[in-house]
Formats: C-alpha cells, sequence, structure tokens
C-alpha cells in the first residue's frame, strides 16, 4: 500500500511542478522574447485538473482535507470513530460515481484538441480519470481499514482524524 500512496503522492507533485514550470517559463519567454509558449493556458488548465483529482487521491486516503469538527470534537471516542467511517462513506459514495463520470467524459471528447499545438484533449482527460478513479479506489481502501480498526482487527494507530 505504501507503493501505491508513494506513486499517487509522485504523480500529484509532478503535475504541480509542469504547472509552475509552464507558468514560469511562459513568463520569462514573454518578458524577455515577446511570444507565448503555445497553449500555455490550456496545457496549465488541464494540468490542474489532473494533478486536483491525484491529490484529491492522497488527501481522501490519509484524511488530511478540510474537517469541521464543531460536533466531532463532542462525541466520544466510540461516536467519533462512526462519524469518519461515515464521512469516509459519503466521500466513496461521491467518488465512485464521480470517477465513473470522468470516464464517460473521455469517451466523449472525440477529436477535442488543444488551439495552438492541437494536443488530444482525450489524453489529459484519461490521466485525470485515473486519478479520479485512484481516489475512489483510495477512498474504498480506507473504509475497509477504518472498519478493521473500529472492529479490533488493525492497527489502531493506523488512521488518524483529519484535523
Amino acid at each position: 500500500m505504501k507503493k501505491i500512496l508513494d506513486t499517487t503522492e509522485s504523480v500529484a507533485a509532478f503535475f504541480l511542478l509542469a504547472i509552475a514550470l509552464l507558468t514560469a517559463g511562459n513568463v520569462f519567454i514573454r518578458n524577455v522574447a515577446d511570444v507565448q509558449v503555445p497553449d500555455w493556458y490550456d496545457g496549465s488548465r488541464l494540468l490542474l485538473g489532473i494533478s486536483i483529482f491525484w491529490g484529491m487521491a492522497i488527501a481522501t486516503y490519509r484524511g488530511g482535507h478540510i474537517c469541521v469538527d464543531a460536533l466531532w470534537e463532542h462525541l466520544g471516542p466510540r461516536n467519533r470513530i462512526r462519524m469518519d467511517m461515515l464521512a469516509t462513506v459519503l466521500t466513496f459514495a461521491f467518488l465512485g460515481p464521480l470517477a465513473w463520470m470522468v470516464w464517460i467524459k473521455v469517451s466523449g471528447t472525440g477529436e477535442q484538441a488543444t488551439s495552438d499545438l492541437r494536443l488530444p484533449m482525450s489524453w489529459f482527460y484519461a490521466v485525470a480519470a485515473l486519478g479520479a478513479t485512484a481516489a475512489a479506489i483510495l477512498s474504498a481502501a480506507r473504509v475497509v481499514q477504518m472498519w478493521r480498526r473500529a472492529s479490533g482487527n488493525g492497527d489502531p494507530l493506523e488512521f488518524e482524524h483529519g484535523s
């Protein structure tokens, strides 16, 4: 599981780095040579979508997303676990159909391409769909591991609350 998580983090980080390099490179070239990197805008927004989906995967598994603990703080330990389980199941219930619909979007892109270089958008959408699928799978894995922890079969320190 550690290899999968490391790969997921690396993919998200790689695409964030690509966005930063593309944007900084475009600004530099525009100021020095008065030209733009072709498709820098389309490329940066497509790369941002990819990094968001892959980032959602790792944040969901680790429980590192934003948490509002107004109710959770006032619950006992057993009810906290139940609430975390409910939140994770609801997250999976959202991410599963989301991944499915992103794959539907991939299949419907047809011959869409970027404006300057005519790069096919289906490749970008497919990598984003893989990230959405990874998010759904990792949220399901988190549900299973939280269930094992709650039933006493897992490592009690394996999952902590995201706050």
